[in-house]
C-alpha cells in the first residue's frame, strides 16, 4: 500500500483526504514512478472546486511531479530502474507517494536539476514557454505586461523574457511582492491595490501600450487589461485567480484597437511528445544557464496538502510551492 490525496467529490479544502491506495505493477509502457517531489498549482484548485469538471471520483489531483523509477513494464526502453525523470501535464494524479505512469509521458532529469526543482519549474515553465513562442512571439525590444509577476508562474515568465531582450512590466498585490517581481525580471512593477495600472502602463509606454498581456488572474484584470493593448494586441488569459474572466463581445476587441484574445492550455500543448521534450529542454536550459531561477517559496508535507491549498488561494504564498511524500 501506498499514501496518496484523494478526493470523492468537489469542494473546498476538507475534500481532500489522506488515503491508502493500489498502485500494482507497470503494465505495457508503463513505469512505477516513486514521487520524491510534487508541484502545487492554481490548476489543482480549479478541479478540486469543480470550475475545471473532473471526469470521475475518487479522484487524484497534481499535474507534475518528480522522481525515480522503481520498475518498468514490457516494452519500455527509454528509461529504466533508478532513473530520474520528471513531468508535467497531461496524467493527473501526482498527489500520491507512488504510481503508474506512461514511460513516454516522462522526461529524464539532467544531473544539474534538482528534483524538487524539476517538480517546482516543470508545468509553470513549460507553462511560461508556451506563452512566450506559441501565444504570443515576444521579440527582443518589446515591452509586455504580467499579471501575478511574484507568482510561480509570473516570476519564471519574467525572468525569461527578460532574457529574451522585453522589457517587462509587472502588477503585483504589495510592496513585498514588487520586490520578488523586481528580484525576478521585472524593469517596473505596479501594486495594484495601490495604482491603477492601466494609467502607469500608459506612462510607462508613452501612451502606447503594450503588445501583450499575460493575465492569470482573471476576473479583477482581464478588461482593464484589454485598455493596456496597443493596436492588434494579444491578451492572453492563462488563469483564474481571481474568478472566470467575463464574457465579451467581438465588437469590443475591434473598438479598443482590433485587439486578439488567446485562452491557451497547456494541456493542449503537451499533447504533441516533441513540443513537451523540446520545451523542458529549453526550460533546463536556462535554468541551468542561470537565466531563469527557480525560487521555491514554500514546502509542504503532501499529506498537509490542504493548507497548501488554503494558502496558494488565499495568495499567501510566494514563487512555487512544492508538496513533499
Amino acid at each position: 500500500m501506498t499514501k496518496a490525496i484523494v478526493i470523492h467529490e468537489t469542494g473546498g479544502p476538507e475534500v481532500l483526504k489522506w488515503e491508502d491506495i493500489e498502485v500494482g505493477d507497470p503494465g505495457q509502457g508503463q513505469v512505477r514512478l516513486r514521487h520524491t517531489a510534487v508541484g502545487l498549482n492554481f490548476i489543482d484548485i480549479y478541479q478540486r472546486s469543480g470550475l475545471y469538471p473532473l471526469p470521475h471520483f475518487p479522484f487524484i489531483l497534481g499535474t507534475e511531479g518528480a522522481g525515480v523509477v522503481e520498475d518498468v513494464g514490457p516494452g519500455v526502453a527509454q528509461l529504466k530502474k533508478g532513473d530520474r525523470v520528471t513531468y508535467a501535464g497531461g496524467q493527473i494524479g501526482a498527489y500520491c507517494e507512488e504510481r503508474l505512469m506512461d514511460a513516454n509521458a516522462l522526461v529524464p532529469l539532467p544531473d544539474n536539476i534538482d528534483e524538487k526543482v524539476a517538480a517546482a519549474a516543470m508545468l509553470k515553465g513549460i507553462t511560461a514557454h508556451m506563452l512566450l513562442f506559441r501565444s504570443y512571439a515576444v521579440q527582443k525590444g518589446d515591452t509586455i505586461l504580467v499579471h501575478a509577476a511574484a507568482g510561480g508562474v509570473g516570476q519564471i515568465l519574467c525572468q525569461w523574457a527578460n532574457h529574451l531582450g522585453a522589457t517587462v512590466i509587472g502588477t503585483v498585490g504589495s510592496d513585498e511582492k514588487a520586490t520578488i517581481a523586481k528580484a525576478h525580471g521585472c524593469h517596473h512593477t505596479i501594486n495594484y491595490s495601490t495604482e491603477n495600472f492601466v494609467e502607469r502602463v500608459k506612462d510607462i509606454t508613452g501612451g502606447a501600450g503594450v503588445p501583450v498581456v499575460y493575465d492569470s488572474v482573471g476576473k479583477d484584470t482581464f478588461m482593464p487589461s484589454l485598455d493596456c493593448l496597443s493596436r492588434f494586441g494579444v491578451l492572453v488569459n492563462f488563469g483564474n485567480a481571481s474568478g472566470p474572466a467575463p464574457d465579451i463581445a467581438p465588437l469590443t476587441l475591434m473598438s479598443k484597437g482590433s485587439l486578439f484574445l488567446n485562452r491557451p492550455t497547456l494541456m493542449h500543448y503537451v499533447e504533441d511528445a516533441d513540443v513537451r521534450q523540446a520545451a523542458a529542454k529549453a526550460l533546463f536550459d536556462v535554468i541551468a544557464g542561470g537565466h531563469v531561477k527557480i525560487e521555491i517559496g514554500q514546502t509542504y508535507p503532501l499529506s498537509e496538502t490542504a493548507q497548501a491549498h488554503i494558502d496558494l488561494n488565499a495568495r499567501k504564498t510566494t514563487g512555487s510551492t512544492v508538496l513533499i511524500p
